[in-house]
């Protein structure tokens, strides 16, 4: 007759002996002991004590005015490439298009609208840029004017390919 062990294990007093005999037979358990006669006198020492170490100050980036030279022609760019969007964007608008963006699309109802909307994009590079300034993450910085050049650069691409 086969032995059902789930029901052996659920009893209390089996399931106590079982992790008895499994403690007592693993090498865990085994290598837990210590053996005293091996501690000397020398061996038992309290801790030294901690010294404290010198804060360690963090290499800062090269600070650059916000203005410089890189960003200004970044943020032309970035300009640029958004008057384009928004002249192409606008001329398919005229001839009967849709505008693809949804964000933009709220905006696309009327010239004053779109235009609003390409200038606030230019005006947001220019400040989430400045905000990443601040906080001292510089390549971010740039970063953010490259991404909307590239997404510009690829919107007005699009536009002009599917005229």
């Amino acid at each position: 007759m086969p032995t059902n062990w789930l029901r052996v294990i659920q009893k209390p007093r089996a399931a106590i002996l079982l992790m008895l005999a499994m403690l007592a037979f693993s090498r865990a358990g085994l290598g837990q002991q210590v053996s005293y006669a091996l501690l000397q006198p020398g061996a038992i020492e309290p801790a030294p004590f901690m010294k404290s170490a010198r804060p360690v100050m963090p290499i800062e980036a090269p600070r650059h005015r916000f203005w410089d030279r890189e960003n200004s022609l970044l943020f032309a760019t970035s300009a640029a490439f958004s008057a384009g969007d928004f002249l192409v964007t606008r001329s398919i608008l005229q001839n009967g298009g849709q505008e693809l963006n949804p964000v933009t699309r709220l905006f696309s109802g009327s010239t004053a609208g779109l235009a609003a909307n390409f200038a606030g994009e230019t005006v947001g590079v220019v400040g989430l840029s400045y905000f990443f300034h601040k906080t001292g993450h510089h390549k971010m910085e740039r970063l953010v004017s490259v991404f909307n050049i590239g997404s510009s650069a690829a919107a007005v691409s699009f536009d002009l390919a599917h005229r």
